[in-house]
């Protein structure tokens, strides 16, 4: 199944991101000219719109800032519900959008959180984030 999911566009803007879930570490951008934390992978900041943009490891640590419950799916994901899908604001400011794994009964507004990583297969493996 987990082989089945669909898989992100992998882009030049995004190659690094992925490049480092693959070896079990966060990665963020960071802007050069302003110094504001960005995600989603981007070529020019969305705060000053520069294009001096590089890259840093991010703590991982954050707090759940929105959730919701998945009872229903489709496809590939029908056979994992319930699950969780979190907006995580991460330590560093930004928002990602990830899923919860563990207890999904103890899942809260504000509860902090840790990224963990899932490999799906050989190309790809996922940032996800747990309860700490």
């Amino acid at each position: 199944m987990a082989g089945q999911i669909p898989k992100p566009q992998i882009d030049s803007d995004s190659r690094p991101f992925w490049e480092a879930a693959q070896r079990g570490e966060l990665l963020i951008q960071r802007c050069e000219a302003c110094s504001q934390a960005i995600f989603y992978p981007r070529a020019i900041c969305p705060h000053c719109f520069s294009e001096r943009v590089s890259w840093i490891t991010a703590s991982g640590r954050g707090r759940i800032y929105s959730y919701t419950v998945v009872h229903r799916a489709f496809g590939p994901f029908a056979e994992e519900t319930p699950f969780v899908v979190a907006i995580v604001e991460l330590e560093e400011g930004v928002r990602m959008m990830t899923r919860i794994k563990g207890d999904r009964g103890q899942v809260a507004i504000d509860k902090p959180v840790a990224v963990c990583f899932e490999r799906v297969d050989e190309d790809l493996t996922l940032p996800y984030f747990t309860l700490v």
